[in-house]
């Protein structure tokens, strides 16, 4: 397959950040990456090729050469979650009848864009087999099990001039007709656990099932749920995977980010630092590494909206298909600096690379991304990069076929600068 059937597939089997960190590692293994476990001891040379989990949903992986006190560290991140809709621990509602499930929005959600939309669940159960023993499953059940039908407009006659939604009433999936009494757990277990074993917990989400595709006069652009954040997640996999040093390239791919990443597996928790110990246990060594190191923080970049292009500063307005984004934000929303950008702008001057910058308005707020966490833990220098989109946090985004090369040979030049 070419770079974009992959990304597609990747794509469509990655439905929730659990899904999303195991494909990657599929590539990784495939390429002769070996895992570490947290818990376990690990060889006391490190050079070569690893990866290691947490919460089944974070992913670093990393090829250490004998050049690395000498060349110091390259590093790409980027997070495996995406805005959707989580389903409630206890989540089973009748409503006049109907089997729905109550949801909360997980990170900024373009809540509009769920309605009249085919949604499956996906996600992992914790399980009790039995001989008792806890057990964690990752779960797709692909096909559509659930749908948000709008309100009809002639008993919401301003529909059409906006109205606030109010997740708690308006977002419940619908999964039966009336006469079924639901029972999430229940139909977990049948459906994804052979009928055996007892479902304590999951943590599940709701997805859209149209597969991502090529769309436009030419099948120019890709259509996609979730390509924030996994389109970057998938590039960076496939720079690494192909990576020959001699500079030692790692990779942290982070949960959590949509909600603000202050969990362990997130990028305000010490999973990168803890993995750095473990490279490096000497610690005046390991500032010296650090020193040598940089990120290249990759998030998807806003994409002017030909429609709405009063919300972006003239200037500093991303085209889709015109290559990478450097992104920069006085308030360090961003951690890009003229230095790291200068850097990164001559990788692609090389490589014949086209490139753009992203400045918002200056009377708007800025998104942010893992970049500022990660570097105010660690102390090493980069920028932040993305591919530009639009519709982002939608159900459905989209970007430029031709962008996905422009990136990954972006993040190949990253690796492999000296």
């Amino acid at each position: 397959m070419n770079q974009t059937d992959q990304l597609l597939a990747f794509l469509q089997n990655s439905p929730s950040p659990f899904h999303g960190a195991g494909e990657a590692i599929k590539i990784l293994s495939q390429a002769g990456y070996a895992e570490l476990k947290e818990g376990e001891a690990w060889p006391e040379n490190l050079t070569g090729k690893y990866w290691v989990t947490r919460n089944d949903s974070s992913l670093i992986a990393f090829h250490l050469t004998e050049q690395l006190d000498e060349l110091g560290l390259r590093l790409i991140g980027a997070h495996t979650d995406s805005p959707c809709l989580k389903v409630k621990p206890l989540a089973d509602e009748q409503k006049q009848g109907h089997w729905t499930l109550g949801i909360e929005p997980y990170g900024g959600v373009l809540l509009a864009t769920w309605f009249d939309r085919d949604l499956s669940l996906a996600g992992r159960v914790s399980w009790l087999d039995d001989q008792g023993n806890l057990q964690n499953t990752l779960v797709n059940l692909e096909k559509p099990v659930a749908v948000i039908p709008s309100l009809a407009i002639h008993l919401r006659r301003n529909a059409n001039d906006g109205w606030k939604i109010n997740p708690q009433k308006e977002l419940n999936p619908i999964l039966s007709l009336p006469g079924v009494e639901g029972d999430l757990r229940a139909y977990l277990k049948q459906h994804c656990l052979g009928g055996v074993g007892t479902v304590l917990d999951y943590d599940l989400f709701f997805y859209p099932t149209e597969a991502p595709q090529l769309i436009g006069v030419n099948q120019e652009m890709i259509a996609s749920a979730r390509l924030d954040n996994l389109l970057s997640c998938f590039a960076a996999t496939q720079s690494l995977s192909t990576h020959q040093g001699p500079v030692s390239a790692m990779m942290v791919l982070n949960d959590h980010e949509e909600v603000g990443s202050r969990t362990s597996a997130g990028a305000a928790g010490n999973f990168l630092e803890s993995v750095l110990d473990r490279i490096c246990q000497d610690r005046p060594q390991k500032a010296q590494l650090l020193s040598r190191s940089s990120l290249l923080s990759v998030d998807n970049a806003h994409a002017v909206h030909p429609n709405y292009a009063d919300q972006h500063d003239p200037k500093n307005a991303p085209l889709l298909g015109a290559g990478p984004v450097i992104k920069s934000n006085a308030s360090q929303s961003y951690i890009t600096d003229s230095v790291s950008s200068a850097r990164f702008q001559k990788i692609c001057q090389s490589r014949s690379i086209p490139y753009q910058h992203f400045a918002t308005r200056a009377d708007l707020r800025c998104g942010s991304t893992i970049g500022p966490l990660t570097v105010q833990r660690i102390g090493i220098s980069g920028l932040d990069i993305g591919v530009p989109t639009l519709g982002m946090h939608s159900i459905r985004e989209l970007m430029a076929q031709k962008d996905l090369g422009y990136l990954i040979e972006a993040m190949n030049g990253w690796l492999e600068e000296t």
